[in-house]
């Protein structure tokens, strides 16, 4: 499979239809030895069943499972970290990788458990989970989706999973886009495939599920993301670390020189087109609606995505006249120390007001807002 090409099936059965890609792309003849250790990295962000938009449907996962066994590989583990604020073990139980762990007698590796090491990255050194580096073949299987503070997340910031939650923390501290760009130095992704079942195309957590019914597979976690920007109406400018990895020799967003194949039921190609170029099929599902944006002021200073995302849910359930009444609100970690009016989360437990968590749950912020301000 060449890295310019980026290949999709749609349908309803998705484990059928990964093994359909794989088998396109060649994936057994890409791997080779049938000893190598091959990791597998779904998005486990919370406790979030996968038709909510936010975590890796379970049967991509078996599809790509059974394939490999069938074809002789026998080494494969499962690799994963929630967010912050969620525990790994709460969404492998929750999402059905338990079940699938035991069906097909493969490990699963709890990131949040796991020890650590610091690592060059292209200039930049990040602590990554020690289990990484036991990986021979890296396939990720990220979910296409929207997020509430860089726009979009599909291959490229998927890899966060695979480092320790302090370095999560960190991540936000230096703006997230950098890091996350120096991070696919220090990891390779060997083969992608992507989950566009029903990514939510406004919040990482899921909630609004855009039914596409679509898995796609690609060698290029930054033409992935590219093309991702593309799927949901964005310019990659609008997502810096896209273009930042591609400036250090991660992948290349070049749409215009890469081939999307289109394949049917059968493993033929039904369409062919240029990355750039609309899918037809796909134009139906009206996948260009842009990420949420409230409109309120939020003071946001290095925050954590799953305390951002819980205060961004609580104010879509707002109504505009509602949005437009609310004070100024502060949250992240730059506000550790500070005083102030109203704050969320623990970092800003220094505040006359403040709704604590690490993360804040949603409805506790919903309901307080309510309360104080318009009862």
């Amino acid at each position: 499979m060449e890295k310019n090409t980026i290949i999709k099936r749609y349908g309803a059965d998705p484990a059928q239809m990964t093994r359909t890609l794989l088998a396109y792309a060649g994936l057994a003849e890409d791997i080779g030895d049938r000893n190598k250790h091959i990791g597998l990295k779904p998005n486990l962000v919370t406790p979030t069943p996968a038709d909510f938009g936010a975590t890796t449907h379970p049967e991509i996962v078996a599809g790509i499972i059974s394939y490999l066994q069938e074809n002789g590989f026998r080494n494969i583990t499962i690799i994963e970290g929630s967010w912050v604020g969620d525990k790994t073990s709460e969404a492998y139980e929750y999402c059905g990788y338990r079940t699938l762990c035991e069906t097909y007698g493969v490990a699963f590796v709890d990131t949040q458990k796991d020890t650590f090491t610091e690592r060059d990255c292209a200039g930049m050194r990040l602590n990554i989970c020690d289990r990484v580096g036991e990986i021979d073949y890296m396939i990720n299987i990220p979910v296409l989706k929207g997020h509430c503070q860089t726009k979009m997340t599909c291959a490229l910031k998927n890899m966060k999973g695979l480092i320790p939650n302090s370095e999560k923390r960190k991540f936000h501290t230096m703006g997230l886009h950098k890091p996350i760009a120096h991070l696919s130095q220090g990891i390779h992704q060997d083969f992608i495939v992507v989950d566009h079942i029903c990514g939510d195309p406004t919040f990482e957590e899921g909630g609004n599920p855009l039914k596409t019914y679509c898995v796609m597979v690609a060698k290029d976690p930054v033409l992935v993301d590219a093309y991702a920007c593309h799927l949901l109406g964005l310019r990659t400018e609008e997502v810096p670390y896209v273009g930042m990895s591609e400036a250090l020799g991660s992948g290349s967003t070049d749409l215009k020189n890469a081939e999307v194949l289109v394949l049917n039921d059968e493993g033929r190609v039904i369409r062919r087109l240029v990355g750039d170029q609309d899918d037809p099929y796909e134009a139906r599902f009206a996948t260009r609606r842009p990420p949420l944006d409230v409109a309120v002021d939020i003071d946001d200073c290095e925050s954590c995505s799953a305390c951002f995302a819980a205060l961004t849910a609580a104010l879509s359930r707002m109504t505009e006249e509602e949005l437009k009444r609310l004070p100024r609100i502060a949250i992240g970690q730059g506000h550790r120390g500070n005083t102030g009016e109203y704050g969320i989360g623990n970092c800003c437990q220094g505040f006359t007001n403040c709704i604590p968590g690490c993360p804040p749950d949603e409805e506790d912020i919903f309901q307080t807002l309510k309360n104080t301000f318009f009862c």
